[in-house]
């Protein structure tokens, strides 16, 4: 397990991170969310030890990660770390070796995973000539060429297209199969919430939750004393003419748009609504709001 305890860091009078705690299960793919600025790479380049935290430490398999740990991780920085005017296959071979991966076994990461990730018919050409997006291929290659015990990826999935989305969240799937805890930041919280088995949210430099998005939307996940408050229990009703519910005791019409409803129980129950909305006329339609993730993420930081 890879554990993240405690961590803080200041730079000059500015808090970047603030008792960051969380873990990474074995075979888990975590999702690393939070605003510009909140301590996500601070977090990720503490666990590279590209930066040194002021308190806290990173643990893998239960003991300090060092030099020789870090070697085994695979990452990807949300700035490009490659060579812009070296080839793609010399650059992944280079990269793997300094991994101390044999020349051989290099080579044919090389092309397993160029071709795996729809660039083998660019290892010939110059970073600079890629394509953003199949920069950002290359990249991912990089950090998966040495066969990595852990994956730590800052933005990955930043400027692919849907196809190429897809393809790089079916690769971080199938290493978290093998047992690669993977944790990766992102914004796209519609993919978070699609892919990743757990979700920690970071805000000013703390983390405010962690937990599946089931848990959080229980109001569960809440971190260091955070308010626990679970989501109120909303309901969406398809059926009944407009206005049904606006003198249905212990409901709060939240959203109306023609004969669909959105209410939040307030004192009333499920069974107390089915009635009222099935005596109001008929209903086609009667399930629990389920919130996506962006708007629990908006709920959990705002609180």
């Amino acid at each position: 397990m890879l554990d993240i305890g405690g961590l803080a860091k200041r730079f000059g009078t500015r808090t970047a991170l603030q008792d960051v705690t969380f873990s990474v299960r074995p075979g888990e793919v975590f999702g690393f969310v939070g605003s510009n600025g909140a301590g996500k790479t601070t977090t990720m380049r503490i666990v590279l030890g590209v930066l040194s935290a002021d308190s806290g430490e990173v643990r893998w398999k239960g003991s300090a990660i060092d030099a020789d740990v870090r070697r085994r991780i695979g990452y990807m920085p949300e700035e490009r770390g490659l060579y812009p005017k070296m080839r793609v296959g010399e650059q992944l071979a280079y990269l793997a070796r300094l991994h101390a991966v044999s020349a051989a076994d290099a080579a044919a990461a090389v092309a397993r995973w160029t071709e795996r990730l729809g660039v083998a018919e660019r290892v010939g050409d110059e970073v600079q000539k890629l394509s953003l997006g199949n920069q950002q291929r290359v990249q991912l290659c990089a950090a998966l060429v040495h066969d990595p015990e852990i994956l730590v990826l800052d933005e990955p999935f930043s400027g692919l297209d849907p196809s190429a989305v897809e393809v790089m969240s079916r690769v971080l799937r199938d290493k978290a199969d093998e047992g690669v805890p993977v944790v990766f930041s992102s914004h796209q919280l519609d993919l978070v919430e699609r892919l990743c088995d757990r979700v920690g949210i970071i805000a000013d430099g703390r983390m405010v939750a962690v937990g599946t998005v089931a848990e959080l939307r229980s109001g569960g996940g809440g971190v260091h004393g955070a308010d626990h408050r679970p989501v109120v229990a909303r309901l969406d009703v398809v059926g009944p003419p407009a206005g049904w519910a606006d003198t249905v005791a212990g409901v709060r019409v939240v959203a109306a748009e023609g004969t669909h409803t959105r209410v939040e129980l307030d004192g009333a129950t499920d069974q107390d609504v089915l009635k009222a909305a099935v005596a109001a006329g008929p209903v086609h339609e009667f399930t629990p709001y389920r919130p996506p993730l962006t708007e629990l993420y908006k709920d959990v930081v705002s609180r």
